[in-house]
């Protein structure tokens, strides 16, 4: 048994091309990222909301910005604990 292939048109291979390339994939941690770098921070609740993982995921990830060489900076806003990124990498 034999499957067929169908090619797309090299006109069309060129749109998703350009699709692909005119917008930035978004990522979890990039939302992270952009969230620490507002003037406010971010707390541990922001960040939990935005990309849908635990609590736990979320303090790994700061750890891996860190290792990252990213600098961030942990504050109190409202008796919660705040972050923000100070110097990136």
């Amino acid at each position: 048994m034999t499957m067929q292939t169908t090619k797309r048109p090299a006109s069309s291979m060129k749109t998703a091309i350009e699709k692909a390339a005119a917008k930035p994939r978004e990522t979890k941690i990039g939302k992270v990222i952009a969230l620490l770098d507002r003037k406010d921070g971010a707390t541990l609740d922001e960040m939990v909301e935005a990309t849908g993982w635990l609590p736990h995921t979320t303090r790994a990830a700061l750890t891996g910005l860190k290792r990252k060489g990213h600098t961030i900076e942990r504050d109190k806003r409202d008796d919660k604990a705040c972050y923000r990124i100070t110097k990136s990498a």
